[in-house]
Formats: C-alpha cells, sequence, structure tokens
C-alpha cells in the first residue's frame, strides 16, 4: 500500500524540510529514516492484521484497539512519505550543485538546448547560440515546466524594451541576494514535477456548475451515522450480516448519483506533483518581504488579504488525492461503509468556489516567478554586477566586455565605442583573429541587458537599439534556396527596417561571401552607404580591406580590427580589438601550414 486513504484527512501539518547544509551527509541520514519508517509501519500492519483476525474470531474488544493503532499506522505513513519527499528534494540540490560546477566550466552538453525554440526568420535569435547546443538558453534556464521554458525563450527573443529591463534589473539583483529561496525554488520544482501535464482540462472543469445537491446533506450526515450503527451493532449488538450487508447495497445506489461528477473531477485533477510543487512555492513566496516593486506585484496574487494560496493549494492537493484514491481498497471499505464520496464531492465544489477563479492565475504567476528564479541564479553563480546604463543618444560604449558562453577564466575583454555620429564599423582582420566571436559577443550582451541581466563587462551605456543580424546564412536544398539568397534576404528584411528609420544596431558578418571580389565590394560599399541614411548602426566584418577606404569617403564610417602574429612557424592571436583597418592577412600562411605549397 503506497498511501492510505486518510494520508491526508488527518494532515497533521508536516513540512518538507528544507534547509540544506551538507547534503551527501543529510541524503545518508534520510535513507536511514526511511528503511527505520518502512521496518516500523511493517510490524504495525502486521500488527493489525493480527488484532482484527484475533477480535473477529475470539474477542470482540480487542477491536477497540483497531482505530488507534490504524491512526499509528498512517502516521507513520505521513513520516514515510516526508522522507520520501525530503529524500528527493535533497538529490534535486545535489544534481544542481553539479550542474552548476558544469556551467562554471561551459560544459553544456547535457542541458536542454531549446531547440524548439529556434527560428531562422528571427531578427538575431539564430546567429547569437541564443538556443541549440552551447547556448545561452542551457546557460541560463534553471526553469521547471514547459511554460516556464517558453516565457524564458519569448523574453530572450523579445524587441528592445528599456523599461522592462529596467524593472527586471531591480528586481533581479534583489532576488538574487535570497540564496535559499532561489534554490529551494528550483530543487522542489525538480524533485517533483515529473512529466507535466495540461491544466486546461482542469480549468474548464473549474467553470462547470455545481454538482452539489442539496438532498445530498442526508447522505453527507447520516452516511458515517449510520454506517458505525450498523457495523456496531453487527460487531456488539449481534445484529445479523445482512443488516450491515442492506446498508452497504443501499450506500452503492446512493454513491452511483455522484459516481459521474466525481469521475469527471479524477480525470481532470492536475498531476500530484505539480500540485505539491505549486503549495511549496507559495509557501517560500509568503515567508519573503520584497522591497522592489516588481516582485512585490508578482508576490500580492499569491497573497491575498483573504487567503493564503500555500493553504489553498495544499487544500486541493488533498482533495486530489482523495479524488485519484477512489479505486484503492481501503477507501473503498470506507466509502461502502460511510458514504466517504458525498464528503469528497462536498469539499471539492466547496473549493472550487472559493479558490477556482485564482487558479490559472498562480499558474501564470509561477512561470514568471520561475523564469526570474532562473535570472536570479545565473546572476548569482556567474557574479554578474555590471550596471547598465540606458541612454536616449544612439550609441554604445563598453569596457571589457566578454562572451558569455566562453570560458570566464581565459576569455579575453574588449573596450568598444560607437559614438551618436558614428554609423558604420568596419571590422577587418585574419582568419581566427576574433572578428566573428566579437560580434557575436555584442549581440549577446545586447540580449542580456534587454533580459534585465547584467553584461559581461565592468561598464555598458547603450541606447535603445534593435538588434538585428545577418551572420549565419545557410543553403536550403529543400527551398532550393542558396546562401547567397538567404543572405540577400536577410539584408532585405534589415533594409526595410532601416528604410523605416528604426534605430536598428546590425552585426553583417563576411557580408557578400557568396560572390566574386568585384562584386562583393561594390555592393558592400552600395549598401554601406545606403545605411548611412539611415538611424541604424553596427558592425560590419569583411576581408576586403579596399573597402577601409571608405573611411575618407564617408565621415560616419571607422575602422576597427583584429590582428595576429606569425612567430617561429606559428600563428599567435591576442583577440584584442584595435582602431584603424587590420595591416596584414594570415590566409596564405594558414594554407602554407596545412600543406599546400605555393
Amino acid at each position: 500500500m503506497k498511501k492510505p486513504v486518510l494520508d491526508f484527512i488527518l494532515y497533521l501539518g508536516m513540512k518538507l524540510d528544507l534547509r540544506t547544509i551538507n547534503t551527501t551527509q543529510e541524503l545518508r541520514t534520510c535513507k536511514r529514516k526511511i528503511a527505520s519508517l518502512a521496518l516500523s509501519r511493517m510490524f504495525v500492519f502486521l500488527g493489525m492484521v493480527a488484532l482484527t483476525i484475533l477480535g473477529l474470531t475470539e474477542i470482540r474488544w480487542l477491536l477497540l484497539f483497531f482505530f488507534p493503532l490504524a491512526g499509528l499506522f498512517i502516521y507513520l505513513i505521513l513520516l514515510f512519505n516526508l522522507q520520501k519527499d525530503r529524500q528527493a528534494f535533497l538529490k534535486a540540490v545535489a544534481n544542481m550543485e553539479h550542474e552548476r560546477q558544469l556551467r562554471k566550466e561551459r560544459k553544456l552538453a547535457g542541458f536542454d538546448a531549446g531547440e524548439a525554440f529556434k527560428d531562422k526568420k528571427h531578427p538575431f535569435s539564430n546567429d547569437l547560440d541564443l538556443f541549440g547546443e552551447h547556448s545561452l538558453f542551457q546557460l541560463l534556464n534553471h526553469t521547471i515546466g514547459e511554460g516556464g521554458k517558453q516565457l524564458l525563450a519569448n523574453w530572450m527573443k523579445a524587441p528592445v524594451d528599456p523599461g522592462k529591463a529596467k524593472k527586471r534589473y531591480s528586481a533581479i539583483k534583489e532576488l538574487a541576494g535570497h540564496t535559499d529561496f532561489i534554490k529551494n525554488f528550483e530543487a522542489t520544482g525538480k524533485a517533483f514535477i515529473k512529466e507535466e501535464k495540461s491544466k486546461k482540462p482542469f480549468y474548464t472543469w473549474l467553470k462547470t456548475p455545481s454538482a452539489w445537491k442539496s438532498f445530498y446533506w442526508l447522505p453527507l450526515i447520516g452516511g458515517p451515522l449510520a454506517g458505525l450503527a450498523f457495523l456496531g451493532g453487527w460487531l456488539y449488538l449481534g445484529w445479523p450480516l445482512a443488516y450491515l450487508l442492506i446498508w452497504v447495497l443501499g450506500g452503492t445506489g446512493l454513491l452511483g448519483l455522484i459516481f459521474r461528477p466525481l469521475l469527471l473531477a479524477f480525470k481532470n485533477m492536475p498531476d500530484e506533483g505539480d500540485l505539491k510543487t505549486y503549495s511549496i512555492w507559495a509557501r517560500e513566496l509568503e515567508q519573503l518581504d520584497f522591497k522592489d516593486d516588481y516582485l512585490q506585484e508578482l508576490q500580492s496574487p499569491i497573497l491575498g488579504d483573504d487567503y493564503r494560496a500555500s493553504d489553498a493549494l495544499k487544500s486541493l492537493e488533498q482533495r486530489s488525492f482523495m479524488v485519484q484514491s477512489r479505486a484503492n481498497m481501503m477507501y473503498l471499505i470506507f466509502n461502502l461503509l460511510f458514504l466517504v464520496d458525498f464528503g469528497v464531492l462536498f469539499s471539492l465544489e466547496q473549493w472550487k468556489k472559493k479558490h477556482g477563479s485564482k487558479v490559472q492565475r498562480w499558474e501564470d504567476v509561477f512561470q514568471e516567478w520561475q523564469v526570474l528564479v532562473s535570472l536570479a541564479a545565473f546572476t548569482h553563480d556567474e557574479g554578474l554586477e555590471c550596471p547598465v546604463t540606458w541612454t536616449d543618444e544612439m550609441e554604445l560604449n563598453v569596457t571589457d566586455l566578454k562572451h558569455p558562453l566562453l570560458s570566464q577564466s581565459v576569455c579575453v575583454g574588449n573596450d568598444f565605442e560607437v559614438s551618436s555620429d558614428q554609423k558604420t564599423i568596419l571590422l577587418t582582420g585574419s582568419n581566427m583573429s576574433g572578428k566573428t566571436t566579437f560580434m557575436r559577443t555584442v549581440g549577446v550582451n545586447m540580449v542580456l541587458t534587454n533580459l534585465g541581466l547584467s553584461p559581461y563587462a565592468t561598464s555598458y551605456e547603450s541606447g535603445a537599439f534593435w538588434l538585428f543580424t545577418s551572420m549565419r546564412n545557410t543553403d536550403n536544398l529543400g527551398e532550393s534556396v542558396s546562401s547567397f539568397y538567404a543572405e540577400l534576404a536577410r539584408i532585405k528584411s534589415l533594409l526595410e527596417q532601416a528604410g523605416k528609420q528604426y534605430p536598428v544596431f546590425y552585426l553583417l558578418d563576411e557580408i557578400l561571401k557568396g560572390t566574386n571580389t568585384t562584386d562583393r565590394v561594390m555592393g558592400s560599399e552600395a549598401l554601406i552607404r545606403q545605411l548611412a541614411e539611415s538611424n541604424s548602426k553596427g558592425i560590419i566584418s569583411t576581408h576586403d580591406i579596399e573597402l577601409a577606404e571608405l573611411a575618407d569617403k564617408i565621415p560616419s564610417l571607422i575602422n576597427y580590427s583584429f590582428h595576429s602574429d606569425i612567430k617561429d612557424n606559428e600563428i599567435l592571436f591576442d583577440y584584442k580589438i584595435k582602431k584603424g583597418p587590420c595591416p596584414s592577412f594570415n590566409a596564405h600562411k594558414l594554407m602554407e601550414l596545412m600543406g599546400i605549397r605555393f
């Protein structure tokens, strides 16, 4: 027997202990307690069996001790289940500690890659490794359910909104200081939510009319009294067993009146793990005193003036268990004797009437909390502290900017600025010198700041740019599209936005690389001039050093570059961006090192 039917009826206010100091030691202690409780309840159950047999065959008065013994058995079951929950929670914490180390080392292969959120047509997500293997999503995501993941992905792909970014920034900073809360929140979800079940049928059920009829009060009150009378009469007053059987038969007919509404509730109830998680999340949130307005706003649906969501959800968890345990043998016996189903239906309808309108709002709020907890955990684990300054000017000014997906112990930071009167940064440099990585560094840090996070920098000042990239254009055989055509399609989309005078910040890598040198240089110059007439600005990388001469013709174009040195047949890179065009390239030497003889 996994859980007795009276488990939640005799709920004793036991709460899962979420405190952790030494997870490994606590797991060993928990395992010993589980073994001891399992052995104890087995002995008590055997005692109940022996007492029942002896009481029914020889000494009837011994049956008076059955209910106290049953109470002890249920109490042991409660303790056992509580320790099992504690064990699941500790295992989740231990796994999180391991995941934290993997993220720190940027070993992201085992994390959810968010493949479902990839979108080649999105303005920037496909080029900046937001999703997929070794992606920003793997680094950020601490969410539990599908709703939380989807919301995080939506925030990552959202257009720039400084107002939202500032609102989230202060909330994330405060939340990151509540380390126990963000640990317990994530661990609880990972411990108890397995395969998330859609709650849409449950929300539909909550809106159905009440199935309770006024005359149901008679079996609700009279059923337990009559059941006790017939059972006591048979056991102690010598009544024929037939009387008890007649009562059971009549009660079965009464139970048939409410079979359908209870079956409907059974089919639509959320999973036990979901309810347990939501109840604990609510309890943890109710204990915190936030100063940030946004956090208070998200806490308010959980902590109402006349209710606490944790109590309501715990109450629903109990009722859900009762509904889903109706096929249990012990429940069946009690139900036939005391018409328990009427009490279950009444409590369900009362709960639905009092809290039914709030549940969907709670789930939506918990999804938003999942995302904020993810971003707070990320901020705390990475030690991000850089303040973000949003300006009304269309400029970008950063110092020591680094790529989040590279190991921070070896990642090289760069200072970079684009003033309000500059439009195009022409980026030249040797192969493998860091041009593409730098462009992605700029882009992905823009995504972080729009999320409300600190960037990987020591200072960061930016206007409200609409990010757009064209870096990873590939052919598509299914659509008969070449990589060159795919790049032209991206550039067309950029020009459409620029033509509407949107403040776009573009990142174009190896511009027009799919065509010959003459056409590429002519096309690149034409594009640069056209973009210079708009409110857009950005970075264009190229191997065509001829384009660097445009700085003499177009005042808003600035040359930057990455360099390399050759020493003892080895190419050395410092990965530091420098002003001016690149003085030398290394393709010839690279080919030589690969065995091509000139």
